[in-house]
């Protein structure tokens, strides 16, 4: 593997990129670019390598299914400054830049006395990512304190700065994601308050805070220690067996299809949608009813204890993980006639 250097980036010719992605599958980049400094950019993009070609953004590699070997180059972000922009004692704006790992950002904030992010605890992945998926958890998603993105706009081949209200952010979705192509979040600027207010709601983590012996009104710390409890009971992890977190994203259907279908399954959880003529569905129940928990072809699988994550136990390839994924939503849409897609970016084939 070659390997060569600039001012604020490296650059390597036929890159493994086993290790880069949480599902440890094997790809291969024809050539990885690490960017160490944001203003880098400009230079990169007027190589035609990265110009002339779809270039993969890739985070911490725990949103995508490598399908394949990425066609073009991949631009990994290793940019991790933290700085505090504005500070109006009950509140202030954070940027992180995009390298920065999500869960180390969100600790940094709760050290820093900042709430809001608490309930995104020990989702994996990196800051750069979290506006281009709108991440979510618990309850909270986080559009909700984003104040700005800043990326690097290959059309004009500048730097723009977008307020939250221009990023079209929407369940699982933002502009970005539409747009992979153009823009390369550089930097994530959020509001966050000093005057915290729980959100406590999802099911779950009141149950947790009283096992923790937390009663009343807990610190957003607390909220966010239990959050992290939940998800390592519920979520294997990726440093022991391989896999991306939730698979599949939670559907969202008409009102009356939700009304119909929990007049015929009373279990079924039914969630209110950002639409008052829709309902959001639980993916994990639709597929566990299905009987996909803990199935296993080979070394591609479901995870026993969530069926909403498949694993990859071994050497499953990723062509392996996306027939497993085709097979439970085809047998979720027989079944009850919704349709699941799923959340992480599928390199080298379509769903």
């Amino acid at each position: 593997m070659n390997v060569a250097h600039g001012s604020g980036y490296r650059i390597a010719e036929n890159a493994r990129l086993d290790a880069r992605n949480t599902f440890g599958v094997r790809a291969t980049a024809p050539m990885l670019v690490e960017a160490t400094e944001t203003a880098a950019l400009p230079e990169l993009f007027g190589y035609a390598m990265l110009r002339n070609a779809a270039t993969l953004i890739l985070g911490g590699g725990s949103n995508l299914l490598f399908a394949g070997d990425p066609p073009g180059a991949v631009l990994a972000l290793e940019t991790r400054r933290i700085d505090l922009v504005e500070d109006h004692g009950d509140a202030a704006i954070v940027r992180a830049e995009a390298g920065v790992g999500w869960h180390d950002f969100v600790l940094w904030t709760l050290g820093n006395g900042l709430a809001g992010l608490e309930n995104l605890a020990l989702i994996p992945g990196t800051v750069g990512a979290a506006p281009i998926q709108n991440i979510g958890a618990y309850g909270v998603e986080v559009r909700e304190h984003v104040h700005a993105v800043e990326a690097f706009d290959r059309d004009s081949g500048r730097f723009v700065r977008l307020a939250a209200v221009d990023c079209a952010f929407a369940y699982r979705d933002s502009l970005f994601k539409h747009l992979p192509d153009r823009y390369v979040v550089s930097a994530v600027e959020f509001a966050l308050s000093r005057m915290f207010q729980p959100r406590l709601g999802y099911a779950g983590i009141e149950d947790e805070l009283r096992a923790m012996g937390i009663d009343g009104s807990p610190r957003a710390a607390q909220v966010a220690e239990a959050v992290i409890r939940i998800r390592r009971r519920k979520l294997p992890d990726p440093a022991v067996v391989g896999n991306a977190g939730s698979f599949f994203k939670n559907p969202i259907v008409p009102a009356a299809q939700a009304e119909a279908l929990l007049a015929a399954n009373p279990t079924m959880p039914v969630f209110r949608s950002a639409d008052a003529g829709s309902r959001k569905l639980s993916a994990a129940w639709l597929i566990d009813q299905c009987g996909w928990k803990g199935h296993r072809d080979g070394d591609a699988g479901v995870s026993p204890d969530h069926a909403l994550v498949l694993v990859n136990h071994g050497t499953a390839t990723g062509l392996e993980l996306l027939a497993l994924a085709r097979r439970i939503a085809e047998s979720v849409q027989a079944r009850f006639g919704v349709a699941i897609e799923p959340e992480p970016r599928i390199v080298g084939a379509r769903w």
